[in-house]
């Protein structure tokens, strides 16, 4: 039977197992982050999975995810939390989505968007470290008190305060937290008392149990990617979710001295025989993982032979057997035998997350279960 010619392979059942194991390991909440279309795995899908799985919630990055998710008829309560500068959020209270809030321009534009219905239910975010979106915290004694105000008028409800960690090492994440318990006393002080905290994802949500709180955002892990150099997902009771998998498309037997692909970067050394994989950097296979990237045809590893090109590349596989239509995996589940993302990431110079998330548009996927 001949292989698709290219897909991605998304196992649901991975996503609801490693939120149910995550969920259990922390103990608290766990928020299913499905931002940037689910790390590549198809946002919509991976929500249901992950709310299958026991997630209490969603997060997602713009407000933009959360409404195509309700468009899509996901109706738990989903938390957006990066805003262009001027954003209204009226169509975000009218869907129902939880705000995360960085600023007093967005405080107010929350409250504007609360005004003649339901309170808008907003996080607040706070700057601990990372230096990135947060209330930074020369301003938070201003827009606490504000938040407060606001609340009493019932143009908000504060529900959730929360910041994110460095993952760099533990004690600056014991720092990081140690901020952000500061920034909850002072919104204690001025009256605030949310339902939830959250501080931890994946990463911090494994090894760092102080730092749970009342819920975990989980993102990553929820997809059976590893955050960590050291471990494996298996070593984590995680399951990759994602196969990437193409078809040969052309079978050339060439001579010793051949050229392979633009530049010529790889000389065939002896007659050998060449497969041509119908992926490329328009699917968001890494150029970077020239001559490097790892395939499996027919059971057997190979590499990458010359650049990645924007829609193929080829595999020198010698003297073995290889036909037009054979399956070819990129990556999936390492304990199947098959390379993983984390080999991409590798032979990229990069990170697995990238390697997940950069799959294109081009690439159908096929979620199973």
């Amino acid at each position: 039977m001949t292989a698709p010619f290219r897909e991605a392979t998304i196992d649901l059942d991975a996503i609801s197992d490693n939120t149910r194991h995550l969920r259990r390991l922390t103990g608290v909440e766990v928020i299913g982050v499905v931002k940037a279309n689910a790390y590549g795995h198809g946002a919509a899908d991976a929500a249901v999975a992950a709310l299958a799985g026991g997630a209490g919630s969603l997060g997602v990055a713009t407000v933009e995810e959360g409404l195509e998710l309700r468009r899509q008829g996901i109706n738990a309560r989903i938390l957006a939390w990066l805003h262009a500068p001027g954003r209204r959020f009226d169509d975000a209270a009218a869907s129902g989505l939880d705000l995360g809030i960085s600023s007093l321009e967005q405080l107010l534009a929350a409250a504007e968007a609360g005004r003649g219905a339901d309170p808008v239910r907003v996080h607040l975010k706070f700057e601990t470290g990372l230096s990135r979106n947060g209330i930074a915290p020369a301003d938070r004694s201003r827009l606490l008190a504000e938040a407060a105000r606001l609340e009493r008028i019932g143009r908000v409800r504060i529900v959730g305060l929360f910041s994110h960690v460095s993952n760099t090492s533990p004690e600056d994440d014991r720092a990081a937290l140690a901020a952000f318990e500061e920034a909850c006393a002072e919104a204690a002080a001025n009256g605030i008392h949310p339902e939830v905290r959250h501080l931890a994802a994946t990463a911090a949500a494994i090894d760092l149990p102080e730092t749970r709180l009342d819920a975990v955002r989980i993102g990553i892990g929820l997809y059976g990617v590893s955050p960590f150099d050291d471990r494996s997902p298996s070593d984590l009771g995680l399951r990759p979710a994602m196969t990437l998998r193409g078809a040969v498309a052309a079978v050339r037997r060439v001579p010793a001295g051949t050229g392979v692909s633009y530049g010529y970067t790889h000389r065939t050394e002896s007659e050998t025989t060449l497969a041509l994989v119908p992926l490329g950097y328009a699917d968001g296979v890494p150029r970077q993982a020239s001559g490097r990237g790892p395939v499996q045809i027919g059971g057997r590893r190979y590499t990458v032979a010359g650049r990645i090109a924007m829609d193929q590349f080829l595999v020198d596989v010698g003297d073995d057997p290889v036909a037009v239509g054979d399956e070819v995996v990129l990556f999936g589940d390492p304990t199947l035998g098959v390379p993983s993302a984390r080999d991409w990431g590798n032979a990229a110079d990069t990170i697995d997350y990238e390697i997940v998330t950069r799959i294109g548009p081009r690439v159908p996927r096929r979620s199973v279960s």
